[in-house]
Formats: C-alpha cells, structure tokens, sequence
C-alpha cells in the first residue's frame, strides 16, 4: 500500500485510449508521424462518451432483467447478472475516476506559486 501502482494507471490508461478510438471509429494515435506532435482529444466529449457508455450498460442490464422477470425464454439467468455485473463495473471505475480527478484538482488547487 506504500507506493502507486503504475502498471494499474497504465492499464486505465489503455483502457481510455481504446474507448476514445471506439468513439472516433479509428485506431488510436497519440503522436502523428507527421510532425511528432500529440494529437488533440477532447476531454469533455471523451468524458462524456464513457459517462454514456456506462448509462448504455446500465440501461441494457435493466432491460435484460426486465425481460428475465416477465418469462422471456431468450434472456438466461446467467446473461442477466453478466449483464448487472458488467454495469456495476463500470459504474464503480467511473466513481474511482471522478474521486481521482477531485483529488488532483484539490492537489493543484493547494500548491504554492
């Protein structure tokens, strides 16, 4: 518990470079080998794609319940809790990343000039 684990920061990291390329349609690339530069993301529309993704998934679970609960003989046990597992999830790492972000903004707010 001493130190920060980089390898999980590398990892969410990851995770949101493949969530933006989904959302572009493209295959991520952080530095065009054009001019050597960074390409420019969006933080608020790449926020808000994962803040939609999660209600998506949340909303779909409920809609497998739903159906679980009146008899359809499609949805299985099994698919419903995968389902509420999956959304739980990522509803849990959306909290994890809005504490972090909290934490570093009241971390800059408190250095010294």
């Amino acid at each position: 518990m001493g130190g920060i684990d980089t390898s999980r920061i590398d990892a969410m990291v990851a995770q949101l470079r493949a969530a933006s390329a989904r959302m572009e349609g493209g295959i991520p690339n952080p530095v065009s080998p054009a001019t050597g530069s960074a390409s420019k993301v969006d933080f608020a529309d790449m926020l808000k794609g994962s803040l939609d993704q999660v209600n998506s998934m949340q909303v779909n679970a409920d809609q497998l319940g739903q159906k679980f609960s009146l008899g359809d003989d499609k949805v299985s046990l099994s698919d419903v809790m995968i389902s509420m597992q999956k959304a739980n999830i990522s509803f849990q790492t959306s909290i994890q990343v809005r504490n972090k972000l909290v934490s570093a903004y009241h971390d800059i707010m408190n250095m010294q000039i």
